[in-house]
């Protein structure tokens, strides 16, 4: 199948992540653009209000704690009036008049015509400020004041709030404050009434626009360029594992995914290497298991088809023999599918383990009696040796398959000599079963996969002596249900080891014992 012709379930037309990264940064972009401008150009005006409002507090307490020395008031006043660009009058009142002005200083050099336009409103603004108490700022538009016109019409103030500043929104031209704030000092009362603009120049607002303009634009120029080497350096590494993705998909198990650039990515492209190797080796494993099965089956059922039909047609054949081989073939075939159905039962789950305690030494030894006749005409001899009674909590005819299979297995593998020995031995709360052949061993890189169903060591496919092949397969299903340990050690040439391990429950009373077969 071409890697082309991969289909893959429909689903809805989704965005690619190279284009979801370039809207969610063209979107951060414009965001941050707008919150430029906001900030920048239309709430300008408050925080220049604010800036102001603030300057006024703060020329405010620094005069009132000089108040009293007339020189240290005078230098206050003008470095204030320069630096603030506004005008401040400070005068000692007595009764209604002000009758001694400590300091007039103009930043704005204004005296001869605002100040005169502003200083005929004292005694409303002083009595205002009366009435607030001792604090009063008003908000005063100042039209025309060059050409001898100058209306003083309040806009906003704090009337009510002597705490809080009136802020105008919007943008009105030439809107100027007037702070009044009376203070005692010495058993005297002073008052000191400041003027300052408090709407930005248009100048600046216009820069602050053309700016705003220029770097949304340089952002949004960046973006696109930004967005384009992040999508092609992120996207090329998946784009890849992707392309890699369908050849594994289409059957290709030596696909090799080579994503790199980022720590996430080579961790997927790793799992996927590993995945795509043990898919391969579950393949080959596949396989080899139906051409296993297929030969399992395939022999006894042409020995039994050929034996019925000699018997059909030689009625002279019809002997005890020939029916004994249609028996045993029959059961071999019997014991297969029992095997197959076991092993298939226990990785569903739908044999359970019934937990009771047994003798496990009285098991094994009494599967050590099933081999009799094996020993008896084939020459095996079998060896179990114990050196006393060990009780466990297990399932007894799981564990009775476990042993039966192992020792199944040495005999199929053991040496010339037909040796196999079963040993029980006990270390702390546990007691291990051994079981050991002499036959050809098995190499290091095989050994963990002889617990796969119906793997070959030798990869030469033959019929076994006993059992069925699935052996080690329910074996290592079982001791896992369990909970118990289990391996394999061997040495090419010398032969294998199996063994597993249980805990033991209450100990019984000692009893060396060595059983010959």
């Amino acid at each position: 199948m071409d890697v082309n012709e991969i289909r893959t379930p429909k689903r809805r037309r989704r965005v690619g992540i190279k284009w979801k990264m370039f809207i969610i940064l063209f979107l951060f972009v414009f965001a941050f653009a707008f919150c430029i401008w906001i900030f920048e150009v239309q709430m300008l005006h408050y925080f220049y209000q604010a800036a102001k409002f603030n300057e006024l507090e703060t020329v405010s307490e620094s005069i009132s704690s000089s108040l009293g020395d007339d020189i240290e008031t005078m230098h206050v006043t003008d470095d204030y009036a320069t630096e603030y660009y506004s005008d401040i009058w400070v005068y000692q009142v007595e009764g209604s008049n002000f009758n001694k002005a400590y300091k007039v200083a103009f930043g704005e050099g204004l005296k001869d015509s605002l100040g005169y336009f502003i200083e005929p409103n004292f005694s409303d603004l002083y009595d205002s400020a009366k009435q607030n108490e001792g604090r009063y700022i008003v908000l005063v538009p100042m039209n025309n004041f060059r050409d001898s016109y100058f209306e003083f019409k309040v806009i906003k103030d704090n009337m009510g709030e002597p705490r809080s500043f009136p802020f105008i929104l919007g943008n009105m031209r030439k809107l100027n404050a007037i702070s009044v704030e009376i203070f005692e000092a010495d058993g005297a009362e002073y008052v000191i009434f400041q003027r300052t603009n408090i709407t930005p120049l248009s100048v600046m607002i216009s820069t602050l626009e053309n700016q705003v303009v220029f770097i949304g634009t340089l952002l949004i120029i960046l973006t696109l360029i930004l967005a384009a080497i992040i999508a092609k350096v992120i996207t090329k590494p998946l784009e890849q594992v992707t392309e890699a993705a369908k050849s594994l998909a289409a059957g290709k198990y030596n696909t090799e995914f080579k994503g790199h650039g980022y720590r996430e990515i080579d961790e997927l492209s790793d799992t996927l290497n590993y995945a795509a190797n043990e898919l391969s080796k579950n393949d080959h494993l596949q396989k080899e298991l139906l051409s296993n099965i297929s030969h399992d089956l395939r022999t006894p059922l042409t020995m039994i088809k050929g034996y019925s039909e000699v018997m059909r047609d030689i009625p002279e054949e019809n002997t005890p023999e020939n029916v004994q081989v249609i028996i045993d073939e029959t059961a071999r075939l019997t014991d297969l599918v029992n095997d197959m159905l076991d092993l298939s039962k226990i990785q569903s789950g739908a044999r359970l383990a019934e937990m009771r305690e047994f003798c496990l030494t009285e098991v094994v030894r009494d599967t050590m009696f099933r081999y009799e006749k094996l020993t008896m005409q084939d020459g095996y001899k079998i060896e179990f040796r114990a050196d006393r009674d060990v009780y466990v909590i297990a399932d007894s005819t799981m564990i009775l398959q476990v042993v039966y299979n192992l020792i199944n297995n040495a005999i199929n593998y053991t040496g010339e000599d037909k040796y196999v020995s079963v040993v029980q031995s006990v270390e702390g709360d546990a007691v291990r079963i051994s079981v050991t052949d002499t036959g050809e061993g098995i190499s290091e890189e095989q050994i963990p996969l002889i617990w796969d169903r119906y793997y070959k060591v030798d990869k030469v496919h033959r019929r076994a002596t006993v059992g069925t092949g699935l052996g080690l397969s329910i074996v290592k299903e079982i001791l896992e249900i369990h909970s118990a340990t289990y391996g394999v050690s061997s040495t090419i040439g010398e032969g294998s080891t199996f063994w597993f391990e249980l805990k033991t429950s209450d100990s019984q009373e000692y009893k060396a014992e060595v059983v010959d077969i």
